[in-house]
C-alpha cells in the first residue's frame, strides 16, 4: 500500500484530501498516520498489505472500537487493537432506562470525546456517556428521503420525541424540515446541540431538554418515536397530529396491532407500514411503523 506518512492529529484535517485514497484505510501506529496514497500521485513509502481481519465484529466509532454482545476476551481485545491502533476499545453491555444510558466499560486504551461522520452528518458524542445506535444508518437514510419528499413544495414540521444526539434530528433537519427535538437526557442533550451546530442547522432545529411527554406542542406533520418504549408514548402524540401526520414508531418485533390500538383509543384510524431496520436478537428484529393518521 502506497502512503504518506503524518502525525496521527493530521487525520481529519486530509481525509478531503485530492491524493488520498478513500477506498483504503488509514494505518496509524502511536502518534503517526500512513495515509493512503491515490495512483498518479507521490507517496512516501510503501506498506506491506495485511493480512485480512478475522476477529471479532466491532463498530468504530472515530478512533475508538465498540463492542456488543458477550464480553470480549483478551484475545478479542488483542486482535482489534493489532488490527485498527484505536485510542481505546469500549465494550457496551446494554443501554439503561428512559435516558438510554450504556453500561459500557473501557478494555483497553483511553476513551474520549470523538467526532463520527455517516452518511454525510456530522455526530460528537462520548462513547461512555451516550447511545450511540450505528446501526440506524439506512433509517437516517431513509428519514431523510421521506422528509425530502415531503417538503418539496412545503415547510413541514417535525417532533424529533427521543431525539438523543441527533441521530434522526440531523437528518430531518437537513433534509428540509423545522425539527422540535425533545431529548431527557443531559448528556446526549448537550451533544444534540454540538450536532445542530456541527451539521449548521440552527435555523432549523429547536433543542429542548425534558421529558417529551410534557415539551410536546401545537400539531406535527411528522413525529420520530426511536425508542423501544415508543408505543407506551402513542397517546400522548396523538394529542399532537391532524389528518396525514405519519409517525415513525421503532419497536421491538412487529406491533402495528398494538399500535393501531393505541391510536384507535385516542380517535384516529391508520394505515401503517412496517419495516424491518436491523436485527435484534435471534428471530426477533428491531422494527420501524410508519404510522399514517386517516
Amino acid at each position: 500500500m502506497r502512503v504518506r506518512k503524518y502525525p496521527r492529529d493530521m487525520l481529519p484535517l486530509l481525509k478531503d484530501a485530492e491524493w488520498v485514497d478513500t477506498f483504503r484505510r488509514p494505518y496509524v501506529k502511536g502518534d503517526e498516520a500512513f495515509i493512503p496514497v491515490r495512483e498518479g500521485y507521490d507517496a512516501d513509502q510503501e506498506l506491506a498489505e495485511k493480512a485480512p481481519y478475522s476477529g471479532r465484529g466491532y463498530q468504530l466509532l472515530g478512533d475508538i472500537a465498540v463492542l456488543h454482545g458477550t464480553r470480549p476476551t483478551r484475545q478479542d481485545i488483542t486482535a482489534i487493537r493489532d488490527w485498527l491502533h484505536p485510542r481505546g476499545i469500549v465494550y457496551i453491555s446494554g443501554y439503561h432506562g428512559e435516558k438510554r444510558v450504556p453500561a459500557a466499560s473501557l478494555v483497553y486504551g483511553e476513551c474520549g470525546e470523538v467526532c463520527h461522520h455517516e452518511a454525510g452528518f456530522i455526530f460528537h458524542l462520548h462513547p461512555l456517556k451516550v447511545m450511540f445506535a450505528m446501526g440506524n444508518r439506512e433509517e437516517k437514510l431513509r428519514i431523510s428521503r421521506i422528509i425530502a419528499k415531503s417538503t418539496e413544495n412545503r415547510t413541514i414540521r417535525c417532533a424529533d420525541m427521543f431525539a438523543g444526539i441527533g441521530y434522526f434530528t440531523i437528518p430531518a433537519a437537513m433534509s428540509g424540515a423545522t425539527v422540535h427535538a425533545m431529548e431527557i437526557n443531559p448528556d446526549s442533550f448537550s451533544y444534540l446541540k454540538k450536532n445542530i451546530a456541527a451539521n449548521n442547522v440552527s435555523s432549523a432545529v429547536t433543542p429542548e431538554l425534558g421529558d417529551c411527554r410534557d415539551s410536546l406542542k401545537g400539531v406535527y406533520d411528522h413525529i420520530l418515536m426511536g425508542h423501544f418504549d415508543a408505543p407506551a408514548f402513542l397517546s400522548d402524540a396523538c394529542a399532537h397530529v391532524r389528518t396525514g401526520t405519519v409517525l415513525c414508531v421503532h419497536t421491538v418485533g412487529e406491533q402495528s396491532e398494538e399500535i393501531s390500538r393505541c391510536c384507535a383509543e385516542a380517535g384516529y384510524a391508520t394505515e401503517i407500514i412496517p419495516y424491518r431496520v436491523k436485527k435484534y436478537a435471534p428471530g426477533v428484529w428491531h422494527m420501524v411503523h410508519d404510522v399514517v393518521i386517516q
